[in-house]
């Protein structure tokens, strides 16, 4: 069976909520981050042996199937659509190819900016927030959120016409983002489609895990 390393409150969400959309049974070992294990009581974290020993690099999420073990959790989800097939897989080589554009387009237009709005606004204390950076932030993301609005302006998604992988990989990235209401008020087809990304039964379900978890 799959196993996927990781909480839930970290990128791991991304390939739990993908295993609920395929309807992929998986076993989920929760790893947290080493400078959050303090008290969490969460038996590994990603400075444990244990742990070290599927991901030197000491990240989570890293997926075990069989043979082969994955870090990056958007490489992960990839290859998890491919496994299952169906609908939220490519169909074709150039579908595969979109998919992965895209997921790289979320990893390094989108995400260097995302988190830091998630970090400078609600996810660090109050008194470690800075409020320059998630201006900036913001600033930064004007014309990533033009892009994809333009993109989603055409069918509703990035890829085919339809639900897939490449959705989920983009509105977790996306995610980080809404504390800043205003990026989606000028970009109403994204605004829109992470809403209805968001209202699918197997992102619920993730999110109700989640948070179960340690804050």
């Amino acid at each position: 069976m799959l196993t996927i390393y990781g909480v839930l409150r970290s990128r791991a969400s991304r390939n739990v909520w993908l295993a609920h959309e395929l309807g992929m049974p998986f076993a989920h070992v929760p790893v947290i981050q080493a400078g959050r294990a303090a008290g969490s009581g969460v038996a590994l974290n990603t400075r444990s042996p244990e742990f070290l020993a599927i991901n030197p690099n000491g990240r989570i999420p890293a997926m075990k199937d069989g043979d082969l073990v994955l870090a990056e959790s958007l490489a992960i989800n990839l290859y998890m659509a491919k496994k299952a097939g169906g609908t939220l897989a490519p169909k074709d080589l150039a579908e595969d190819a979109q998919m992965t554009a895209w997921s790289i387009w979320a990893m390094t237009e989108a995400e260097p900016h995302t988190i830091e709005v998630l970090y400078n606004s609600i996810g660090k204390p109050p008194a470690e927030r800075d409020a320059a950076k998630l201006a900036a932030s913001v600033a930064a993301l004007k014309a990533p959120f033009a892009v994809l609005d333009a993109a989603l302006a055409k069918d509703g998604f990035v890829v085919g016409g339809r639900f897939t992988v490449a959705d989920v990989n983009l509105a977790e990235v996306m995610r980080y983002a809404q504390p800043a209401p205003e990026l989606f008020e000028a970009a109403p087809h994204v605004k829109a489609w992470l809403a209805a990304c968001q209202a699918r039964p197997a992102f619920q379900r993730m999110m109700a895990e989640r948070n179960q978890e340690p804050a």
